[in-house]
């Protein structure tokens, strides 16, 4: 722009009249060279407008190839959604989630004098209070870590997952063997307080492990290999199973078909072991268990179990059984059987029994309350059965049966209400010298989570 100048410059000081040829010429001779003037300043001027146009078409594609960071592209590359609790999510494949749960209970236990002793009656207790993450890193791989702190800190899920491809999924760490429908089923969408009293007296816990899961349009297969619980790995500690669950689940017609089966396989891999099974009534809220094997010599364990249920919108049905066998090389191999039957509805108009991935899910008000609602509202009724007595094991035998009414005014807001009667037969805890009696309780929950 500089070479312009000097024109124009040396223009302005030619066409400049002194006085004194201001004197000799005419009005006419400086309008002449007044405009003369004016047409160069105008044809400088063009030109100086076509070099900064070049020069910005030049500067352009850099620009768009090296943009400036600005607050509103770096808003585009993390996003936070909610479900339940935030989640954040930015490029490359991360995520990560805050999850938790709180259950408080209260129950009531009405058994015969002489059983129990203070262990049984009027008691409140946390059950759960879950607190922990989860979410995914880059190159298809997850996590999650949680632990229960309710009593001290037990530690619950601790994995990390590896999706091969859409239908398979690797998982290693802190996880559970695939034990059946109810264990698998999350302890928020059960029907009752307490899952069938197999799942407790046959030892299904959470142990370290690697598995591996197909899930299928109508099929799910998962398979894994597993040590022990994580506060049983110790040196002495060197057992270890084999343990595989494969659930068929297609339409039925409106509803939901559930037809499975799982198979473990458990080598305590040391000279002397022991194993030992045994059940609450029906209840959490007392340590006392009125069926129990005590300490049974062995040198492993094998177990099978089978599943049905059925959903269609409000309406379920579930029938489940387990049996353990005992390994006892030398010795007759005692065999423990439980199960339950159970059917529930849902009474609130709109409403359905949650089913997801071979498990029962969360139950979703179509009408909460923070819309004006009710929530959700379920009955359920269910028929509970365990026997601990085979060959020269006499652990006794359990029977109940158990009602439940369960209000959902939010997704993640529930309220239950439970009522067992059972019938306890070889009673490990004597009334009055009598091991056949009879005993009620009542349980109540309030939970959230999130």
């Amino acid at each position: 722009m500089r070479s312009y100048l000097a024109p124009l410059v040396a223009s302005c000081a030619v066409l400049t009249p002194s006085p004194a040829l201001a004197q000799a010429d005419d009005l006419a001779s400086l309008r002449q060279q007044l405009a003369s003037m004016q047409a160069e300043i105008e044809r400088l001027s063009a030109q100086v407008t076509e070099l900064e146009s070049r020069e910005g078409a030049a500067a352009g594609p850099a620009a768009q190839r090296d943009p400036a960071p600005t607050a509103s592209s770096a808003t585009e590359e993390t996003t936070i959604t909610w479900s339940g609790a935030p989640r954040i999510e930015s490029e490359g494949g991360w995520s990560f989630k805050p999850r938790g749960r709180m259950q408080l209970d209260a129950g009531l236990i009405d058994a015969p004098p002489g059983v129990g002793g203070n262990s049984i009656g009027f008691a409140t207790e946390l059950r759960r209070v879950y607190l922990g993450v989860d979410g995914t890193l880059p190159g298809n791989f997850g996590y999650r870590i949680e632990a229960d702190f309710a009593d001290g800190v037990e530690l619950t899920d601790v994995y990390l997952t590896y999706d091969a491809s859409e239908e398979v999924t690797l998982t290693l760490g802190y996880q559970k063997p695939f034990w059946g429908l109810e264990e698998m089923t999350s302890d928020l969408f059960t029907s009752m307080l307490e899952r069938a009293a197999f799942n407790s007296a046959f030892g299904f816990e959470r142990r370290v492990g690697l598995s591996g899961t197909y899930s299928g349009e109508n099929v799910l297969v998962q398979l894994g290999v597993f040590s022990d619980d994580v506060e049983s790995l110790d040196d002495s500690n060197d057992s270890y199973s084999f343990d595989g669950r494969v659930v068929f689940n297609p339409r039925l017609g409106d509803g939901q078909l559930h037809i499975g089966a799982s198979a473990h396989l458990r080598d305590l891999n040391d000279a002397v072991s022991t194993v030992r099974y045994r059940a609450r009534p029906f209840s959490h809220t007392t340590d006392v268990r009125l069926i129990d094997t005590g300490d049974i010599t062995a040198s492993g364990e094998r177990s099978y179990g089978l599943e049905l249920a059925y959903t269609q919108g409000p309406f379920h049905v579930a029938v489940e059984g387990h049996q353990m066998t005992s390994r006892r090389p030398g010795l007759p191999n005692p065999k423990f059987r439980g199960g339950y039957a159970e059917v529930g509805m849902l009474l609130t108009p709109g409403d359905v029994r949650g089913y997801r991935n071979g498990a029962f899910d969360r139950i979703r008000p179509a009408h909460p309350i923070t819309e004006g609602g009710i929530g959700a509202i379920q009955l359920n009724a269910r028929y509970d059965r365990l026997d601990l007595t085979s060959h020269d094991i006499a652990g006794g035998k359990q029977q109940a049966v158990g009602l439940s009414a369960i209000w959902v005014p939010t997704d993640y807001v529930r309220f239950l209400v439970n009522y067992g009667h059972l019938w306890i037969n070889d009673a490990a805890v004597l009334s009055d010298a009598s091991a056949d009696y009879e005993v009620d309780t009542v349980g109540l929950r309030a939970q959230f989570d999130f």
